[in-house]
């Protein structure tokens, strides 16, 4: 290993350092020729990983080298044409030993505990870096990023939430703010989601590791625990608390995005948990209702925002909410993801995961309101964004999901998994974030990486 290591003390008592940061920086343009190719290094090729080697592949950028700790997907790379000689590893920290002075741009899509170290690395080392949402697995680790791009003026970066790429945000916000809703009070946003196992205990027994796979390697800063055969390995991880951080960290990255974007609010006055299967154990429930309080802010009154996930309560198995009026008089009903808006002056259906499709309801309602003047600025795409800002043909901001945008948001909706491992509700500081009721419940926002296996840099 490099003798770079992991500044953990500092880490653990760093304040609450990005978490009122603006959306935008100042804008700086990167020094790259807009008609080079970025130098790329993959950590991940396989599944969900398997995007970004194809988009980069596909926008003719350069790969110099990859991490994948399973070698059976090491063809996401080596099978493309013109990345034959990239060189692969196990252990996404070869990537940074080896080759740092080669690379320039770095993507990790890997479980949700490995997203802090190699991110972190590659920004402390003035790489740019993709990371896939969320962009980390707790609270403190994604303000910690935040604050990274802050002081780490050239890098550029971005979480992969696709959807903030899409018009549909936007359009909602442009309703929003023309008024036509009046104030918003209230957020409802449901969930088909956990599609993989959660609500167990932690499996017993071992079972022997493939040769073609590096466990030390897929653990990393998680505390270590004996390879089961197709209990974590390759897609079921999320459920497990030690990994992932279940269906509100996997999918409000997505799902919540217009609320985030468009609202700008301050961290939650408190979130509590209305109804869960089960308590967190090894793995989080396989249902779960929670309430996020909101506070005002410049001028907009405070607000709430439902997350509904997994088995709901009673009868309600898809733990949806109910048909709103407006719906039924059209007889409609709610599509099987997405968001509801209420206002004071009126409704507003959005339609699955990434914001895709939002309508006034009633129907008369939109028919008599029509569209909205167009306020924000379209995106060419989400990789796009991320490419073009990091050649420089675009000013670092232009990679709207950023990590001064993505890092905050991923912390809020990090403290929806805090209020279920309380079991309780939790109160916090509307500009940190810190908890204020338990303040023992602080030491959830933070869990030391197991050692060797935190970042090689530490920059903030």
């Amino acid at each position: 290993m490099s003798n770079r290591t992991s500044r953990r003390t500092f880490i653990k008592h760093v304040g609450y350092a990005g978490a009122a940061m603006p959306v935008l920086m100042p804008a700086l343009v990167r020094a790259e020729s807009a008609n080079s190719k970025l130098n790329v290094a993959f950590v991940g090729t396989g599944g969900r990983a398997g995007a970004h080697t194809g988009e980069m592949h596909n926008m003719k950028q350069n790969c110099v080298c990859f991490a994948e700790i399973d070698k059976g997907r090491w063809g996401g790379v080596l099978d493309k044409d013109g990345w034959k000689d990239a060189k692969g590893y196990t252990d996404w920290r070869k990537i940074f030993e080896n080759h740092e002075k080669e690379i320039d741009t770095v993507f990790v899509a890997v479980p949700d505990h490995t997203h802090f170290a190699p991110s972190m690395t590659a920004v402390s080392l003035g790489k740019n870096c993709y990371t896939e949402k969320p962009l980390c697995w707790g609270f403190r680790e994604a303000l910690l990023l935040a604050a990274a791009y802050k002081k780490n003026e050239k890098v550029v970066t971005q979480m992969g939430n696709q959807g903030h790429a899409g018009q549909g945000w936007r359009i909602a916000g442009e309703f929003m703010k023309s008024g036509v809703l009046g104030d918003i009070t209230e957020f409802i946003t449901w969930t088909n989601r956990p599609v993989w196992p959660q609500g167990g205990d932690r499996p017993t027994g071992e079972d022997p590791v493939p040769d073609s796979l590096d466990w030390e390697a897929w653990i990393g800063a998680a505390p270590m625990r004996p390879f089961k055969k197709d209990v974590y390995h390759s897609f079921k991880w999320r459920g497990f608390a030690d990994f992932g951080s279940g269906a509100i960290g996997d999918m409000a990255c997505h799902t919540t995005d217009g609320l985030h974007a468009i609202m700008e609010p301050d961290f939650p006055t408190a979130i509590e948990p209305e109804f869960m299967t089960g308590p967190v154990t090894d793995m989080f429930p396989s249902g779960a209702i929670v309430k996020y309080h909101y506070p005002a802010k410049d001028g907009k009154p405070a607000f709430t925002a439902t997350w509904r996930e997994g088995h709901g309560p009673g009868d309600n198995k898809n733990n949806m909410p109910d048909t709103p009026e407006e719906m039924k008089a059209d007889g409609r009903e709610l599509p099987r993801t997405g968001n509801l808006v209420i206002g004071t002056k009126g409704k507003m259906l959005v339609t699955g995961d990434y914001w895709n499709s939002p309508r006034l309801i009633p129907e008369s309602f939109a028919k008599d309101t029509g569209k909205p003047a167009e306020i924000y600025e379209r995106s060419p795409g989400h990789h796009q964004e991320f490419v073009m800002a990091c050649k420089g043909e675009k000013p670092r901001e232009f990679s709207r999901s950023n990590w001064a945008y993505a890092g905050p948001m991923t912390a809020k909706i990090a403290l929806g998994n805090i209020a279920m491992r309380a079991g309780k509700k939790i109160e916090c500081d509307p500009k940190t974030g810190e908890i204020t009721n338990d303040k023992a419940l602080n030491e959830l926002l933070w869990r030391e990486p197991r050692k060797g296996w935190g970042p090689l840099e530490q920059n903030v």
